[in-house]
């Protein structure tokens, strides 16, 4: 049962994994993503600290 579980969940994980890289046309553009995601939440983190 669990077997099932963990490959249905592994299939689906890696389908994401897939399409988020497919999302951006170059190692490059994944810096920018993720960079872009993170200064989103410093921001966020530092203004409610306010």
């Amino acid at each position: 049962m669990f077997t099932n579980l963990r490959r249905t969940f592994g299939v689906a994980l890696a389908t994401l994994f897939l399409l988020g890289l497919a999302g951006c046309n170059t190692m490059e553009g994944v810096g920018k993503d993720v960079e872009s995601a993170g200064e989103a939440i410093e921001e966020k983190a530092q203004g409610d600290d306010e």
